[in-house]
């Protein structure tokens, strides 16, 4: 009976945390999230190493990543996920390891997002 009595202010603590989950993202463009989401991915000096590791073995990686990194296993399969959900990196499990690659498409937006900052400030005069 306890627990009925709390129920509505349980209701608006809800509310008020999804309404202000919510709006942190809403008021900005689609374009900006996702170049956020890939910032944010890429905000770790290690998922940098890994980026870095992959560009230059050039290829899908299978064998453990860890032993390119000064960081413990399950460190390195957290940065992993991160990258992963993040859509910077995919994965494809093969056999009892999951292989890592480069995502393309996702370091093409990077491109073109600094590309077009980087013309814009060619072009400013001020400061």
């Amino acid at each position: 009976m306890r627990f009925l009595n709390l129920l509505p202010i349980f209701i608006v603590i809800l509310q008020y945390t999804i309404a202000m989950g919510a709006s942190k993202t809403d008021h900005f463009s689609e374009k900006q999230n996702a170049i956020a989401t890939l910032a944010k991915a890429l905000g770790h000096p290690a998922r940098v190493a890994i980026i870095e590791y992959l560009i230059k073995v050039n290829t899908c990686i299978c064998s453990d990543i860890v032993d390119e990194l000064p960081l413990a296993q399950p460190t390195v399969s957290q940065h992993l996920k991160e990258l992963k959900n993040a859509g910077l990196i995919k994965g494809s499990v093969e056999g009892n390891a999951i292989c890592y690659c480069i995502d393309e498409k996702a370091i093409k937006k990077l491109q073109d997002y600094f590309g077009g900052v980087s013309i814009k400030l060619a072009k400013k005069e001020c400061c």
